[in-house]
This record gives structure tokens, C-alpha cells and sequence, in this order.
């Protein structure tokens, strides 16, 4: 839930997505909390692979048609149980691994079959600090130094 979901391409046909900085500082507060982080999508593009670079992500799954598959498979090389992840989706392609992690949370807009899979629904939309909103839950949670 990194963008709006929005699609937008230039007149030369480049793709361009928009990425809140916000996120990006969800991602980061995680990762010097010492927790894993990271991204499976079912898309396959350079651009993705970007922007998981800059954020300095542990993880980066592209083209996961299966992304309850994905997160098995990123829990078993960890060592950590489904219940020791936390998800953040929008779409019925994520309400599988929704159902199976610890802790599932859905932007503000996401489709309802999602909201209603979720423990936690997000004041903010995708792309507009939903990721950091659970990122700042997750920290909460854990009693480490307050953010947002």
C-alpha cells in the first residue's frame, strides 16, 4: 500500500507511480527498530525495485500471483511464524495472507471484503500514510520511542 493505486504514464509512455515520503519513514522507524521489512507485489517493474532499494527493504517479492504463498515462504527463510508478520493490503488478492498473519491492516481505501478481513482499518489511504500508520502501531505496540 505504498501508492494510491493510481497508474499514470508520460507521453512517452513511462510509467509513474507516487510514493509518500511519510512511508518511506514508516519503513525506516521499522528498520531501526531492528524489525524485518518489506514488499510483495504482483506486479513485475523496474520501478518498484527502485523505490525498495531506497527504502533499504529486507524483502522484495515482484510478480507474487500467490501472496500468501510469498509470505510463507519469506516467514520460512526468517524463521518467524505467520503470527509474527504484519500486512498492510487493499485488494482481494491479499485477503489469503490477510488471514493468516498476526497483524493484517487495510488503508482507508481499500475494497470492503479487505476491511472486513482486517484487524485494523487505516485512517489514511494507500500512498498517503497508511503504511506509516502501522508502522507507528507496530512501535506502539512495542513500547519503543513514541512517532508520528
Amino acid at each position: 500500500m505504498l501508492t494510491d493505486a493510481g497508474m499514470y504514464y508520460s507521453e512517452t509512455g513511462d510509467e509513474l507511480k507516487r510514493f509518500s515520503t511519510r512511508d518511506g519513514a514508516g519503513f525506516a522507524f521499522l528498520r531501526e527498530a531492528g524489525l524485518l521489512t518489506g514488499l510483495v507485489t504482483r506486479e513485475t517493474t523496474r520501478l518498484v525495485e527502485r523505490r525498495a532499494a531506497k527504502l533499504k527493504l529486507d524483502v522484495l517479492v515482484q510478480g507474487a500471483a500467490d501472496k500468501l504463498a510469498a509470505i510463507e515462504t519469506i516467514a520460512a527463510a526468517h524463521r518467524l511464524g505467520l503470527d509474527e508478520i504484519a500486512y498492510l493490503g487493499d485488494d482481494v488478492y491479499d485477503i489469503a495472507a490477510l488471514r493468516a498473519v498476526g497483524l493484517a491492516a487495510a488503508p482507508a481505501d481499500a475494497v470492503e471484503a479487505v476491511k472486513a478481513a482486517v484487524h485494523h482499518v487505516c485512517l489514511a489511504a494507500g500512498g498517503r500514510g497508511a503504511l506509516r500508520e502501522v508502522a507507528d502501531l507496530i512501535l506502539g505496540a512495542r513500547g519503543d520511542r513514541p512517532v508520528g
